[in-house]
């Protein structure tokens, strides 16, 4: 009941954003969609979480997501990259996002808190500035600008002393970054204020609730997608169903983005081929990436996005409302249902044995092997720029380099932690066996993300 109460608030709330906000244009054919940002991109999901939604949504698309991300980067940082790991990536659509680190921490707790947030803000705003002069020269890229994803200073997290109106500053720089997408006709969709609602209306109920990580910064997966879900709706896809099914008696009375052939009634049972133009979504139960505890299915928990965005519902009318009835599908028992319940619509995509949602299962492990390939590739990144090109050594990728990466290993924590795939990644050839795996990845993907037809079967249980 809880649940409920919370999902019907969490309703109001993000409906109320959509009003507002501006809408981003769905990917297409051939789209090569690059997200810039910080740590919260770079070991994140939700960019992954929103290609898979492509995967299993639109299997006949072939489009490409690149995660542009660097774990402590702020503006200027990413400026410094744009043409060697950012416009090398040839975007048709460039997402970018920051703020996070350029609004800095420790001084809110200082002496002069706001005098520090003033400093920050406009240091990130000219930093922007030189992004945004780069940005206006790539006249065949839409370009969409996301709020960051909130601090979350209000939470209650043991041992962990939050930065006093840290997020009000971040969300000044977003105010900026809306701004600049007005003012150059760019896309814009701000993932901070929803969040927090979302994180405000859990504390109702459970004060530690948080969207936002343990360290009030990083979201864990079930974070990262509530912010795939902000990006799917204002792309427009809320109400968008998998597949939807009616049938009375003989006759379908619904059946969109489906076909229904074969129909067959008899007094104990209905039975009909059905092919789907999509797959079910399909929600990871486990906590995948470093240092997470929760799994992207728990978002589901908060979010209403099996109701708007991950229906694939069946509707069999005229059956007996009291009786019982299994439903199988491909001689595979999902389970049993009265007639009643039949009559008011069952969701498959709420069920994870059906045929089809294994199918789409196998999509999701088969890119979260994408992803952790491409995780190399951002370490990779990571010190080319955030360590190598301040040496003057970017991709030197050298004996100097490896002398000069060891010299520091030992003060320098994230260097030491990167410091084995670094050594592997020197070499060109381990690179493009790398690439090649995740091509391998993404074509199988493509090859069996396509909706089979399948044999449903409802039968009376005697």
């Amino acid at each position: 009941m809880r649940k409920k109460v919370f999902l019907s608030v969490v309703l109001a709330v993000l409906a109320g954003f959509q009003l507002s906000a501006q809408q981003v244009t769905p990917f297409k054919e051939g789209d090569r969609a690059v997200f810039l940002g910080n740590s919260i991109t770079d070991g994140g999901h939700y960019h992954s979480y929103i290609w898979l939604y492509y995967m299993t949504r639109f299997p006949d698309m072939n489009i490409t997501i690149f995660n542009a991300g660097i774990g402590g980067d702020s503006a200027p940082d990413m400026y410094k990259r744009l043409d060697g790991d950012v416009f090398s990536k040839r975007p048709t659509v460039l997402m970018i996002t920051f703020g996070m680190n350029d609004s800095g921490y420790f001084e809110y707790n200082g002496t002069e808190p706001e005098k520090f947030a003033d400093k920050k803000v406009k240091e990130c705003f000219d930093n922007y500035q030189l992004i945004e002069k780069r940005l206006k020269a790539l006249p065949n890229t839409k370009i969409v600008m996301i709020g960051t994803s909130p601090y979350d200073e209000k939470a209650v997290i043991e041992k962990n002393v939050a930065f006093k109106n840290k997020n009000q500053a971040m969300l000044r720089i977003i105010d900026f970054q809306k701004a600049s997408a007005v003012a150059n006709k760019w896309e814009f969709v701000d993932f901070n204020q929803p969040m927090m609602e979302v994180n405000e209306n859990g504390r109702k109920t459970i004060p530690t609730f948080t969207l936002c990580g343990s360290d009030r910064v990083h979201p864990d997966n079930d974070g990262h997608m509530v912010m795939a879900y902000l990006f799917l709706k204002a792309q427009g896809f809320a109400g968008k169903e998998v597949a939807d099914v009616s049938i009375s008696g003989k006759s379908v009375l619904k059946s969109t983005n489906c076909e229904i052939t074969n129909l067959k009634v008899t007094s104990s049972q209905v039975s009909f081929n059905y092919l789907a133009g999509s797959l079910p979504y399909p929600l990871d139960t486990i906590a995948r990436g470093w240092g997470s505890k929760r799994s992207q299915a728990k978002a589901t928990e908060v979010i209403p996005f099996m109701e708007e965005m991950n229906k694939e519902l069946l509707a069999v009318k005229g059956l007996k409302a009291s009786d019982k009835y299994s439903l199988s599908i491909d001689n595979q028992l999902i389970g049993s249902w009265s007639g009643a319940e039949f009559a008011n619509g069952i969701n498959l995509a709420t069920q994870s044995k059906t045929p089809q949602y294994q199918q789409a299962i196998a999509i999701m492990h088969l890119n979260e092997e994408r992803w952790e390939i491409e995780r190399r590739f951002r370490d990779y990144a990571w010190m080319q720029f955030d360590f190598f090109q301040e040496k003057g050594l970017l991709f030197a990728d050298n004996r100097e380099a490896l002398t000069v990466m060891d010299a520091n290993t030992g003060k320098n924590g994230w260097l030491a932690s990167r410091r084995d795939t670094y050594t592997k990644s020197i070499f060109p050839e381990i690179r493009q066996a790398w690439q090649k795996e995740m091509d391998l990845l993404v074509s199988t993907i493509y090859e069996i993300n396509k909706p089979l037809n399948r044999l449903v079967v409802i039968k009376k249980i005697i």
